[in-house]
């Protein structure tokens, strides 16, 4: 398929040819065809400059491209046909350069409206008919079959389970009792429910929100150049040094020369470069800008909002603790449970599998698996009945059970439930995790003159607070409406330039409008990277503090490479007004400024990469990273051995402290051993210092001496824990369980990301 050109090429390529015929005319002597030549190619490029000035006088603006206009339209006037076209050279090119950078992809917010359902199928009486959506009226009954979009406003008549992330951003099914409000736009996750419109599509939650995405969209600003910023003030100076000029000298000549010498070329030609060496050096770090307006923006931000469910955290929901009631071990739950969630749909199945998985348990087989709407999913596995979900209301709960209940509240995780035959065998806690490198990013940040951190989202203000602390932001606006979130954006752009942050539907119309709206692309929604003006192509939010970084050094480069040409070419105008540059020798002497503020600008095609290459040190924290995740399952037997000494000594007791101390030793100090001799060292070499592991090896040190400790109480009592070891046995492995806890949290955080950040 052939590539048409653009407008700004043929109008290079058309003065470049101009110039360089005009050239070859002049070697053979032909000084008219040289003349005419040049002047040709000045008059390509003067005729689309005024036809550009023209538009931004329209609205009431002036910028650089007036002074490139005077400078063509004087040389022509005084006959400097050559200097005319070098002037035209630049502008031209300067005109590319430009609009590679200012391009910008539309907001297409089509994908808001293709989400939205175009057909509903109404009861009446014993029927079920399907009527196009805007048929709906408030009153009807409406009947949304599973995996559907509830398509109006209305009602619950039966119970229900819904996905409600994309109004909210939280993954979690939500369950709607008859009687409770269910909004446009959210999904149908369970069985077939019925609702009472109380409203028409059209005046629905979800229409609200593609309107508010579209007038986002609509309402954000148009953004000054940075080259007529600088051109505000430049443009007045040169006019009047021109004017003194050929009043003192009475030869307009003069004046010519003063005005070649200030063609703004390098506002023409730096700035546009530097801002697109900055998107070139982005896109590959993962960010795709779509525009260089949107680079100039990032690259000044004071503020930042962030949504929370899918950008800070990692947004799938991961087992955190597995609580196992007597009778019952851990493995043999995970088996029961796999069998029944590999063949379930529901958003928390995919969470257990990986659990069962990260344990090394082999599912068993089940049969006869279906879901319970509001319940859960059911199945039997070798003639038992496993069942796994909600518990009802008014379920009676043994101790153990009220103790995991309790724990699931004060973790704020949610809790799934693992019966066998009606018995309660395990609670499973499942959380939201935040991402490891959420905090050395917001470190990243804060160090390149973010200032404002606020963390957005329609999660409960409970998570949303633990997760602002856990990562020292600034501000928290939990349960916030798509309405809510874009009033909020707003009001931050009202304090400074502000970025918004998200990956989800009801994050669209905040993005829009943000002053720079960047959405996650690998996991986003279609209609978040549509209104956005990034898009962080994978998964990883360090991604974020990367395209900030660039666009900071990109804009001071672009700011250097204009404050320093300008600098030189108001030099160059004096020395041109004194009379000591012909406007040949000025453009000339305008061109080696150009040559040397280009230069300065395309250093942003380069990025300093923090730390160098270390490609062993890399591999290996990869390795134990993963090895990290694998460890969960051992981690989770030292904190359930400390949790079966609860009721005293016992059998029971003796199992779970066994157990908690094989796998310390056969697999979580051979890990702890392991990167003390290997990844540390290697480590140091990264760091310049040993002194960055010092801690991290005294937490080593710790982790062995409560292991060697709890070594010598199972070594005295062979046969049996006796009761009065229970105490200092607990201690030592809630003990454990806190140290591991921490030092796994810090690894990760200070040291995997190191290799994150440099891949």
């Amino acid at each position: 398929m052939r590539r048409i050109l653009s407008p700004e090429s043929l109008l290079l390529a058309a003065v470049a040819l101009l110039l360089a015929c005009g050239g070859v005319g002049w070697l053979l002597d032909a000084e008219v065809v040289a003349d005419a030549l040049w002047a040709a190619g000045t008059g390509v490029a003067l005729l689309p400059a005024t036809w550009w000035v023209v538009q931004e006088l329209r609205n009431r603006r002036y910028g650089a491209d007036l002074l490139a206009v005077l400078a063509l339209a004087s040389t022509l006037a005084t006959g400097e046909y050559l200097a005319g076209a070098v002037v035209a050279l630049m502008v031209a090119t300067g005109r590319l350069l430009e609009a590679s950078a200012g391009r910008r992809a539309g907001r297409d917010l089509s994908a808001l409206l293709e989400r939205a359902p175009h057909d509903a199928h109404l009861r009446r009486g014993g029927q079920v008919e399907t009527v196009p959506v805007e048929r709906v009226r408030a009153g009807d009954r409406v009947v949304v079959l599973p995996g559907e979009v509830v398509p109006v406003d209305g009602t619950a008549l039966t119970e229900g389970v819904f996905d409600e992330s994309a109004l909210t951003g939280e993954s979690a099914p939500v369950v709607r009792q008859a009687g409770d409000t269910v909004r446009s736009g959210v999904v149908n996750t369970g069985a077939a429910v019925d609702i009472e419109a109380v409203a028409t599509a059209e005046a629905s939650t979800y229409a609200g929100v593609v309107r508010l995405a579209e007038q986002a969209a609509a309402g954000t600003a148009p953004v000054a150049r940075l080259a007529d910023r600088v051109a505000v003030w430049f443009l007045p100076l040169a006019l009047l040094i021109a004017g003194a000029a050929w009043a003192a000298s009475a030869d307009p000549v003069r004046a010519v020369a003063v005005l070649v010498t200030a063609t703004p070329c390098p506002l023409l030609l730096a700035v546009p470069i530097a801002v697109t060496g900055g998107m070139s050096r982005t896109s590959r770090s993962g960010v795709v800008v779509k525009g260089g307006a949107a680079l100039e923006l990032l690259g000044h931000a004071k503020s930042l909002v962030m949504d929370k469910t899918g950008t800070v955290t990692a947004g799938r929901p991961e087992v955190t603790d597995i609580i196992c009631g007597p009778g019952f071990g851990t493995d043999e739950v995970l088996r029961l449970a796999g069998a029944v969630e590999q063949y379930s749909p529901h958003v928390l199945a995919e969470a257990v599998l990986r659990a069962v998985r990260r344990a090394g348990v082999e599912p068993a087989s089940a049969d006869g698996v279906s879901e319970e709407p509001g319940r859960g999913a059911v199945g039997t596995v070798g003639g038992r009945q496993v069942r796994l979900g909600r518990l009802a209301a008014d379920r009676a709960l043994p101790a153990w059970a009220r103790a995991a209940a309790r724990r699931g509240r004060l973790d704020l995780a949610s809790v799934v439930w693992v019966e066998v035959d009606d018995e309660l065998a395990c609670a499973l806690l499942v959380r939201d995790r935040i991402r490891f490198d959420a905090a050395r990013t917001m470190r990243r940040l804060r160090a390149v003159g973010v200032e404002h951190v606020l963390l957005l989202t329609g999660d409960r203000v409970d998570n949303a607070r633990e997760v602002a602390g856990m990562l020292g932001l600034d501000e928290v606006q939990a349960q916030a409406s798509p309405s809510d979130k874009i009033e909020r954006v707003r009001a931050q752009r009202e304090l400074g330039t502000t970025i918004m942050v998200g990956d989800g539907v009801n994050d669209a119309p905040a993005l829009a409008a943000a002053d720079v709206g960047i959405a996650l692309g690998s996991r986003g929604s279609t209609a978040a990277v549509q209104a956005a003006d990034a898009v962080i192509v994978d998964d990883r939010i360090d991604r974020l503090a990367d395209a900030v970084e660039i666009a900071r050094r990109s804009r001071r480069l672009a700011v250097q490479s204009a404050g320093a040409g300008t600098v030189l070419s108001l030099l160059a105008m004096l020395a041109a007004a004194g009379g000591w540059l012909i406007p040949v020798l000025g453009a000339v002497v305008q061109e080696g400024i150009d040559i040397a503020v280009i230069a300065n600008a395309l250093r942003s095609l380069r990025m300093p990469q923090r730390g160098g290459r270390h490609d062993e040190a890399d591999a290996l924290l990869r390795r134990f990273a993963a090895e990290h995740e694998e460890l969960e399952p051992a981690r989770a037997a030292v904190r359930q051995a400390a949790d079966a000494l609860s009721d005293g000594a016992g059998p029971r007791a003796d199992v779970a402290v066994r157990r908690a101390y094989e796998v310390l030793t056969e697999r979580l100090l051979p890990h702890e051993a392991a990167e003390e001799t290997e990844l540390y060292p290697a480590l140091a070499e990264v760091l310049g210092t040993e002194e960055g592991t010092l801690t991290m090896s005294r937490g080593h040190a710790e982790i062995q001496r409560l292991a060697r400790r709890l070594g010598r109480h199972l070594a005295e009592t062979p046969e049996g824990i006796l009761p009065d070891q229970v105490d200092d046995l607990r201690a030592v492995l809630y003990g454990l369980d806190a140290v591991l806890t921490l030092h796994f949290a810090q690894e990760e955080e200070a040291y995997f990301t190191l290799a994150a950040e440099r891949s």
